[in-house]
């Protein structure tokens, strides 16, 4: 659940931080388009023949000031499934203009007796288009005079030109040069003079024929259709991550409920059957002086104390099995040496334990440390009864991400291939380890001991990822141990030939 949580987690994550580059990357693109090679060049001398033809009249707002500004507004409509052939459009102001289209800042031009040339062919598609242009009159006339010429493939001709179709955009209205459609509080434009009316020239003096705007590209993540999945996107893996969240608190606070329990169960079975039971031994050990000396009653209730010694021994165990706090690795390492310890101690077997010294103290549940435990009471119990040993090895260590328990012995060994099937319950503890996922694995010959091998994989505990900030080269540095370095030196627990 955790690592699916994190995963979900991250993904949201990415998919936040991929749209914010993918709408910073189409800005700047939008921003860095190049200018064609030919932008500003001549293009052939006929092109300016005529060019004044396609302008209108000298147009502006009903009053005529110094310092004012004049902001004129008009649209055109590119018709459907019609590709365009070729778009010029030719303006001038007195005294200066800035020149929009589709809210697109394509120039500037201050002076009113010369002509500004921009070539709209590429920019121009089938569809609605606006233009907008904000004029400036220093002093004295006033006025703005254009022509847009459009030759379709069709053939036919669409033009626009300055006259009193054209709306003046009061001010302190924003964003006016991208409105789609015309309010009916912008007036009418005033039609100044016709061309070569007083006071302007007849002809002017220079054509400029400026840079060629280029298309908007518009890519693909910048389209409503990808943005918009996009957003569905995150938006799902959000709440799909904020529910996992919720499924992971519950899990956790069921988790948390059952621990509770496992305690409570484990103290009444300690304070109440535990102490009824050392009461029972007790009561035995005082009814044995009753009876004659060797008298069968008597031999009863000696048997009958060492059965409840035993139920004693086996009710350590099963608390030592339900209570939440021993589910650690550490907590079964000490658990297991100190029962083999105990087991092997009226034996003529010394016993030797290797231990990882940096045991961690990562969570090892209740199934797979009874499944684990019960394997290696059943290897110990098959060496104190078939192998005649003088010294057995119990090992416990991390290799990679499996945990290994080793338990050899210097005994007379045997020949696996001539052991039937199910006898000395290695079937029961190889079944015992697949069913956690592991294997056991048994090694003898004959006058070479036994070496029995228990493998279960485990998950170690996280690192946090902060750990990485703060301490990169606690994270990074491999060790600098040599292989089986980080093994203690084998420690003798108890050696009853020396007692």
């Amino acid at each position: 659940m955790k690592s699916w949580l994190s995963l979900l987690q991250f993904l949201a994550i990415a998919s936040l931080l991929l749209a914010f580059w993918f709408l910073l990357a189409g800005e700047a693109g939008a921003r860095g388009q190049v200018p064609s090679p030919d932008a500003g060049k001549p293009e052939n001398p006929e092109f300016y023949l005529s060019p004044t033809n396609g302008l209108g009249s000298w147009i502006w707002s009903d009053k005529t000031f110094n310092q004012q500004y004049c902001r004129l507004w008009n649209s055109f409509v590119v018709p459907d499934f019609s590709r365009v052939v070729k778009a010029r459009l030719v303006l001038t102001a007195d005294n200066e203009f800035t020149l929009y289209l589709d809210g697109r800042e394509l120039g500037r031009g201050d002076e009113w007796r010369e002509l500004f040339v921009f070539d709209l062919t590429q920019v121009l598609t089938p569809g609605k288009h606006i233009v907008a242009i904000k004029a400036f009159n220093s002093s004295s006339f006033a006025g703005v005079i254009l022509g847009l010429h459009v030759d379709l493939a069709d053939g036919r001709i669409l033009e626009v030109k300055s006259d009193a179709s054209w709306r003046i955009v009061p001010a302190g209205v924003k964003h006016w040069e991208m409105e789609t459609e015309k309010r009916i509080d912008w007036p009418e434009a005033t039609v100044m003079a016709p061309l070569g009316g007083s006071p302007w020239w007849t002809r002017p003096e220079n054509i400029n024929v400026m840079s060629v705007p280029q298309p908007i590209k518009v890519l693909f993540w910048q389209t409503g259709w990808f943005q918009i999945t996009l957003l569905s996107l995150c938006g799902a893996v959000i709440v799909l991550s904020l529910w996992l969240m919720a499924q992971l608190t519950r899990h956790q606070k069921e988790h948390r409920l059952l621990r509770q329990e496992r305690a409570r169960i484990a103290r009444e079975i300690h304070d109440d059957i535990g102490s009824r039971m050392t009461q029972l031994v007790l009561h035995g050990e005082v009814a044995q002086s009753g009876p004659p000396a060797g008298s069968q009653t008597q031999q009863q209730l000696i048997q009958i104390c060492e059965e409840a010694r035993g139920l004693l021994s086996t009710m350590d165990e099963i608390l030592w099995a339900v209570n939440p706090r021993r589910d650690t690795l550490r907590d079964f390492a000490a658990y297991v040496c100190n029962y083999a310890e105990e087991f092997l101690e009226p034996t003529p077997i010394q016993c030797l334990f290797e231990v990882d010294p940096e045991m961690l103290s990562a969570v090892f549940t209740l199934p797979v440390r009874r499944s684990l435990l019960m394997a290696i009471k059943e290897t110990l119990n098959n060496a104190v009864k078939h192998s005649a040993a003088t010294e057995l090895r119990l090992q416990i260590q991390w290799h990679g991400p499996q945990l290994v328990v080793v338990v050899q012995d210097n005994g007379q060994g045997f020949d696996p291939a001539t052991i039937r099937s199910g006898r000395n319950g290695l079937a029961n503890m190889a079944q015992r380890l697949a069913e956690l996922g592991g294997r056991c694995l048994v090694t003898s010959q004959p006058g070479r001991g036994c070496r029995v091998e228990f493998s279960i994989p485990l998950r170690q505990p996280r690192r946090p990822l902060l750990a990485w900030i703060w301490h990169p080269r606690r994270v990074l540095e491999p060790s600098k141990q040599p292989d089986g370095a980080q093994y203690q030196q084998p420690v003798q627990k108890h050696d009853p030939t020396q007692c």
